[in-house]
Order: structure tokens, then C-alpha cells, then sequence
């Protein structure tokens, strides 16, 4: 497990993953082109080509990862000329890297078996090499090798867009209809269309209630207004909420960011609540700041609140669930995990490094009479590849 792990040392040793791969495959490749019947002119051409197209890649994957890029709504030709072949070379290397390491190593392991088992038959001349079933095994590891790149052009292409809506019928104590988005993520792989497309979607649900849990953005705040004037344009009976995720705390100051909610207008509810009042009596929605990356105060966000009011707390993170069980707040919906984003389905349930990282990735939760829904987002982080983890719209009946 690495639920303690700070996200700073996770993250470097990613990359030290991710470069090691690079190198790795760069090496497997000149190994395959050297053994390869090609001229040695082609060959003295090839492997520094495929060098340099190993480097650019990863780098500019490195680069725009790294470095927030204003391009306010870049058109599809430039997602996919430009910024998703890094993305899902960079990811898709890890997985071959691996591939090609446990299989060199299970060949390594079934030659040592071989050669000890002709000891043992007292037989010490080699085995005679067999060139057609060499060729076909190299065929072999090369498919091998090309499938993580494939699933990762899948992930992007269809499974990273390919949305579901999610239902779920909750008590609550007032009789609700609460679509909730999280991990919009707006930025160069979520452009203003594809908002738009999600803002429409949640306004065909016709929410009495509609709630924004966080991570509004990719890397720049420039992309916030364009998002939120998307979400203006959903009229729910009750209003919009929102509370605040890390992202907008890594890329903006928090001032500058309630200037943009104030400008739209949505309640930002950051350590605060509101109380509504409906036919059937009142309810309270409250939010709290990122538990990492903000200054959380569940305290102030449920100040002057009556026990007996069914209160929905919107966090970004799904941990303060146990303390919002324990002050018997019957729902809090999160998002942050993505469902694991790129995720291993495993009998006995599923694998990412979100479901690592968090007892909570993904789903719904029970804790006595409280519950927790964490949505899987619309949105994507780091990479725009989605795998097993398809995006999700999600519409609560509350009673």
C-alpha cells in the first residue's frame, strides 16, 4: 500500500519509471534493428532516428505535463496532431517497458531451465537454433510490445469520451434530484466543446440541485471562466454549488479564484454552508476547502447548523467521510480519484493506483446511516487516457 506516501515522492518515482522506460526501449529497439537483415546504411540511420523520436516524444509529453499551455479551446486537429501522441506514447511505454522486461526475463529463465535440462539428459551440444521460429517469436514480443500503445489510443479516442450516468436512489430526508460533475479538468484535453457537451447533458437531467466537487482545471486558471460559464448555463430549481480541489489551489491564489466564482455567479462554498428551504422543510449544503492543498475547516462549514437538518456535504477528497459519518451527515460526495483513471479489473475488485492510494477511489460507501458517493469525474490528469474508468455523469434520487 501506499496510502502514506507523499504525492511529491510519488511522483518522482514515476518518472524515474517513465525514464527508465524510455531508455529501455530505446535499447530494446537497437538491439531488434541491429539483428535486423537490413543494410548496415539503414541500420546506422535508424537507431539514432529512433533515439531522437523516443526523446521528442517523451519530452514533449515532459513539457506540457509540466508547463501550463493558455491555448484557450484548441481544435481537435491540434489534440490530436500535437498533445495526445506524447501523451499516449509517455504512458503507453511504461506498460510495453514492462511487458518487454517480464517477458525478457521468462526467456531468460526458460533458457537457463533448457540448458540444465540437456545437462541433466547429457546432452552438451546446443540445441540447433530454429530462424522461422526465432522470427516468429520476435513477431511476437513486437505485438506484445505494441498493445499498451493501442489500449492507450483506445483510452483516448473512445473510453477517455465515452461517458455514463450514473443513478442512485439515497435516503436523504427531503425528496431531491442532485446531479453531481467533478473533475472537469478543463485545459488542452478537455476543450470548451467537450464542457459544453457534459453542461448539456446535466441540463436534460433537470436537477432540483446541481453540484460541483472540485478541479475545475488542468494546469492554468485561464481555462476557468470558459468552464464556469459552461456550468452557468444549467438552471437548477435550488441552485449550483461548488467547493474547491487541489488543482485550483496548485495553479491559482484563492483570491483570484472566488473573484472568477463571483463573476459567474456560483456559490463557492469553502469552509461555509447554505441552508434552502423546500416544500417538505429545509436542508443544508456545505463544502470544505482540499484536505491537502487547502485549508480545510469542517467546523466553520456546518457552524450554526441544526443536527436535525439533512445536511450534503460537497469535498473534492473522499477521506473526511469518517468524520462526516461520525457528526451524522447523511451524504458527502467527493470526487479527486477518477476511479483510478487507467484501472486493472481483478476478482477480487479493482486495481489502479488510486484504489493504492485511497480506501475510497471510487463508488459508494456506508458508514452507519451516512453514505459516500465518489464520482470517477469527467476529466482526466497527467494523461488523457481513460481505460476501464469511463467518465460519469451522476444523478442521486435523494428521499
Amino acid at each position: 500500500m501506499i496510502l502514506g506516501m507523499q504525492f511529491a515522492t510519488f511522483r518522482w518515482i514515476v518518472l524515474s519509471l517513465a525514464v527508465l522506460a524510455q531508455i529501455y526501449l530505446y535499447v530494446r529497439a537497437r538491439q531488434a534493428i541491429r539483428s535486423s537483415r537490413r543494410s548496415d546504411r539503414f541500420k546506422s540511420r535508424a537507431i539514432p532516428l529512433v533515439g531522437a523520436g523516443i526523446a521528442l516524444l517523451f519530452v514533449m509529453n515532459m513539457y506540457i505535463m509540466s508547463r501550463p499551455l493558455p491555448w484557450i479551446d484548441p481544435p481537435t486537429a491540434a489534440q490530436i496532431g500535437l498533445f495526445y501522441p506524447p501523451a499516449v506514447w509517455s504512458l503507453g511505454s511504461l506498460f510495453a517497458a514492462l511487458l518487454l522486461g517480464l517477458t525478457q526475463i521468462a526467456s531468460g529463465l526458460w533458457r537457463m531451465v533448457a540448458r540444465l535440462h540437456r545437462r541433466l539428459a547429457g546432452q552438451n551440444i546446443p540445441a540447433p537454433v530454429d530462424s522461422s521460429r526465432r522470427r516468429f517469436l520476435q513477431a511476437g514480443v513486437g505485438g506484445l510490445a505494441a498493445t499498451p500503445f493501442i489500449l492507450c489510443g483506445y483510452g483516448v479516442a473512445y473510453a477517455g469520451k465515452a461517458y455514463e450516468i450514473e443513478e442512485l436512489t439515497l435516503p436523504f430526508g427531503r425528496s431531491l434530484r442532485v446531479v453531481q460533475l467533478t473533475d472537469i479538468h478543463a485545459g488542452i484535453y478537455m476543450n470548451r466543446d467537450e464542457v459544453r457537451r457534459y453542461a448539456d447533458q446535466v441540463i436534460a437531467l433537470q436537477p432540483d440541485l446541481f453540484v460541483l466537487t472540485g478541479d475545475y482545471i488542468s494546469n492554468s486558471l485561464v481555462f476557468l471562466p470558459g468552464c464556469l460559464e459552461e456550468m452557468t448555463r444549467i438552471r437548477a430549481r435550488y441552485g449550483t454549488f461548488a467547493t474547491l480541489g487541489n488543482h485550483e489551489h496548485w495553479y491559482g491564489e484563492l483570491g483570484e479564484i472566488q473573484a472568477v466564482f463571483r463573476e459567474y455567479p456560483i456559490p463557492l462554498l469553502n469552509n461555509s454552508h447554505q441552508l434552502i428551504e423546500t416544500e417538505r422543510g429545509p436542508f443544508a449544503i456545505a463544502g470544505i476547502d482540499d484536505l491537502r492543498s487547502g485549508y480545510p475547516d469542517l467546523d466553520a462549514a456546518l457552524g450554526g447548523l441544526d443536527p436535525a437538518t439533512p445536511t450534503l456535504l460537497l469535498s473534492h477528497r473522499p477521506e473526511i467521510f469518517p468524520e462526516a459519518a461520525r457528526r451524522g451527515i447523511p451524504l458527502t460526495l467527493a470526487g479527486h480519484y477518477h476511479g483510478g483513471q487507467v484501472k486493472l479489473s481483478l476478482p477480487g475488485g479493482g486495481l489502479s493506483l488510486a484504489h493504492l492510494r485511497t480506501p475510497y477511489p471510487e463508488g459508494l460507501y456506508r458508514i452507519n446511516a451516512s453514505h459516500l458517493y465518489v464520482s470517477r469525474g469527467i476529466g482526466t490528469t497527467f494523461t488523457p487516457v481513460r481505460l476501464n474508468a469511463p467518465p460519469e455523469v451522476t444523478l442521486f434520487h435523494l428521499t
